[in-house]
């Protein structure tokens, strides 16, 4: 990643902006890693049900990802940052 030469400042919307996707990134991790939970709750209650619920746990990982991402994009546009 290829830092700004020049110190940065941030206007009050962008702060905003920032806080509101770290928000919702921090929120969506949650919800995922609660659905994580719940699934190995279900599967030790229910171990007849962990089949489905190894689907569930599979798709939490890349939707924790694509929150991680999104949130670097909007970090990475604000500061003017660029990758190798």
């Amino acid at each position: 990643m290829v830092l700004p030469e020049n110190p940065v400042t941030l206007t009050a919307e962008q702060i905003a902006a920032l806080n509101r996707e770290l928000a919702n990134m921090r929120h969506d991790i949650n919800n995922n890693l609660s659905l994580v939970l719940a699934a190995v709750e279900l599967i030790r209650a229910k171990p007849h049900m962990t089949e489905r619920m190894t689907g569930t746990l599979i798709e939490q990982p890349p939707k924790i990802t694509q929150a991680m991402q999104k949130f670097s994009a909007e970090f990475e546009k604000i500061f003017s940052l660029k990758r190798e």
